[in-house]
């Protein structure tokens, strides 16, 4: 990591660059577009033999005023995450809960006080095909297998906002064949003429596409966001994270 100087006392650990994990029965993939200029930031790491971590978060703000932040939430999300799923007999819901309150400290304490940091959180355990989540204040998770599309919705308020915050952690199964697609805010709000491509419009891609791969989606997904906007998208950070169980 690059320690660049946010004062002679102060010195600011940029986030470092999370390769994408193999995963037994399942890809997860992440994709976005150009150069980072706001606070971004996705992170996977397997916290046990059958389980991985996977994150998308946004922190207010531009990407030098939120770089101590996000190194801060990535810190947090990787040891609280290692410590917290090290047990055989984990309760990944106690945990999950657990990695979002060490999350929301971190943010505030980095922040020497308020940033709102929507974020989405999971695990997913590759021997049951399942994932445990926390969705807080991100935009919905969309999940297609064979009934459709269902919204993982929010299930507590963003992070780093309240000291004493709660979020509740619920399971989503993946059936053989399913995908979990987070879209980050930048591609909701993208914007042509004042419309913006909006949640309904990211569904629509996931439901139509034929993708081969997590990473294929993902590239997909970012596609239509430009061809929307007929333009690059400079508006804002625009990433798309995959997670697809293999048929």
């Amino acid at each position: 990591m690059r320690a660049l100087k946010k004062s002679s006392f102060a010195p600011v650990l940029d986030p470092f660059h999370s390769d994408i994990l193999e995963l037994r029965g399942a890809e997860l993939a992440t994709v976005y577009y150009g150069q980072r200029m706001a606070g971004d930031f996705h992170d996977f790491i397997r916290v046990g033999p059958n389980r991985v971590l996977f994150g998308l978060l946004d922190a207010a703000g531009g990407l030098e005023e939120t770089r101590a932040i996000v190194s801060a939430a990535q810190h947090t999300f990787r040891t609280a995450g290692v410590e917290l799923f090290a047990r055989s007999d984990v309760n990944d819901a106690n945990a999950m809960m657990e990695v979002c309150l060490r999350l929301n400290k971190a943010i505030m304490e980095a922040a020497d006080g308020v940033c709102s940091c929507p974020a989405f959180a999971g695990c997913y355990d590759e021997s049951l095909g399942v994932v445990c989540y926390f969705n807080a204040g991100h935009t919905p998770g969309m999940l297609r297998d064979h009934a459709g599309i269902s919204e993982l919705p929010a299930t507590g308020l963003p992070l780093g906002l309240f000291s004493h915050m709660t979020s509740d952690a619920p399971m989503a199964a993946l059936e053989p064949g399913a995908t979990l697609l987070l879209a980050s805010r930048g591609i909701v709000e993208a914007k042509r003429k004042g419309e913006e491509f909006g949640l309904e419009r990211a569904k629509e891609v996931l439901q139509r596409s034929k993708a081969a791969s997590a990473k294929e989606l993902c590239v997909s997904v970012l596609d239509h966001v430009q061809q929307f906007m007929r333009a690059a998208p400079t508006h804002n950070d625009v990433t798309a994270l995959a997670l697809t169980r293999n048929p």
